[in-house]
């Protein structure tokens, strides 16, 4: 493909072989739009829990992360297969780029209704959503015009995206309730995850019913720069946490432990994240691709929920929270479990495997988890409780490189674990 001009070319579909796919610098620019919905997220669910609205900050940050992540779960799986690079295809990126702008915009007027209670405000987020989904509407009409061995495929995406799209517009306007939206919103949103699934699976024998040509490699990377990206806010929580203790008391030993707790939290995340084999298993299984690529979602809001929950220990730190000691470290140890365990999960179901010490490594984590949480209940400094946090990951690690990368090996039928997208 040449890359001297950006004149239209037909969207035929990518080679889900080609050797040495990377992602794209288009790709790496549009990630960068998502960083403002991560951080206003986690800003606004931190801000509700720390005063004391925990039900409607988890809530309204569940519900954004849903949002934020599907949007970009739907365009990533479609450029894997159809990205031509041409001047239509980056225009139409950089309307979901605005997409993703206009949604977080409408994010705290999301959360803040949601405390009110009496309906819930979310035109300005829903609007922002619908932008991206046109945009990929669009995209998906273009590749059923020119790729016609994928055109019932690609027609079934569209009409999935044209029904649940009028339904989020009818919940924007419409004067409902939380409960009534919730449920909505959790009645289209299945909608919407099953919409690829029919489209890919349901499948019959006639023209045009191609499986979309998705590069495993290259979604393997994808991925795992968006749990980068969303491993970030963790270090902006920990920027947050490690000012309000250096405002209160100027570089102690807190200070000092709050530095390392944040940012080997983050690391230890990151290391955990890039242990399962991915791509390796992608490649051979195709057929676990959607397993993988939704059981992801709760990966990323996990992720995004460490972040959130250090906001709240900043707020805990600065004497501006409603929630005691215990709630804090909660905020913080809560999300890290989830990841933990999601990850286990994904991994077991990725790969088709048990293993007892993937149990015994997670019960040990929790353990660590359930210490931090004890320590706060005593009456300890907050920084030591954060310290052991940051260990619940570090039995992950250690218990995977002394004798998980032997199970990993087996697996891939090699001498040696192999890393994640390697």
């Amino acid at each position: 493909m040449s890359t001297l001009h950006h004149r239209n070319r037909p969207m035929t579909g990518r080679d889900p072989h080609e050797p040495a796919r990377t992602a794209t610098p288009l790709e790496l620019l549009f990630d960068l739009a998502f960083v403002v919905g991560f951080g206003v997220a986690g800003e606004q669910g931190a801000h509700l829990v720390a005063e004391g609205h925990v039900a409607a900050g988890v809530i309204g940050f569940a519900f954004s992360m849903f949002a934020i992540c599907w949007a970009w779960i739907n365009f990533t799986w479609f450029a894997s297969a159809f990205d031509t690079d041409d001047w239509f295809y980056r225009v139409t990126t950089m309307v979901q780029m605005v997409g993703v702008v206009v949604l977080a915009l409408g994010l705290p007027d999301m959360f803040g209704s949601l405390v009110e209670g009496d309906r819930v405000h979310n035109e300005v987020m829903v609007a922002g959503y619908v932008i991206m989904r046109l945009a990929m509407l669009v995209q998906w009409l273009r590749a059923a015009r020119q790729a016609p061995e994928y055109r019932a495929t690609c027609l079934a995406y569209a009409r999935t995206l044209v029904i649940t799209q009028i339904g989020w517009l009818v919940l924007a306007v419409a004067p409902v309730s939380v409960s009534v939206f919730f449920v909505g919103g959790v009645l289209l949103g299945a909608a919407e995850m099953a919409g690829p699934w029919l489209a890919e699976r349901l499948r019959t024998e006639g023209p045009g019913q191609r499986s979309t040509p998705w590069h495993a490699h290259h979604m393997a990377e994808r991925y795992g720069l968006l749990a980068i990206i969303t491993l970030g806010e963790g270090v902006i929580g920990t920027v947050a946490s490690l000012s309000a203790v250096v405002h209160e008391s100027g570089w102690t030993l807190d200070a000092a432990l709050v530095a390392l707790a944040g940012t080997g939290l983050t690391f230890g995340l990151w290391w955990t994240y890039y242990l399962t084999p991915d791509a390796e298993m992608l490649h051979r299984h195709r057929e676990r691709s959607f397993v993988w690529g939704y059981g992801n979602i709760a990966v990323f809001a996990a992720l995004a929920g460490v972040g959130a929950g250090l906001h709240v220990a900043a707020y805990y730190l600065e004497e501006h929270s409603h929630v005691g000691a215990v709630g804090t470290v909660l905020a913080v140890a809560v999300p890290v479990l989830v990841f933990l365990v999601v990850d286990h999960v994904q991994f077991g179901l990725l790969t088709r495997s048990f293993q007892a010490l993937h149990v015994g490594l997670v019960l040990g984590a929790v353990a660590v988890l359930a210490a931090a949480v004890a320590t706060a209940a005593a009456g300890l400094p907050m920084s030591w409780s954060l310290v052991l946090v940051m260990l619940a990951p570090v039995v992950i690690v250690v218990g995977y490189e002394t004798r998980g990368h032997q199970h990993v090996a087996r697996l891939l039928g090699q001498g040696s674990g192999q890393e994640k997208g390697a």
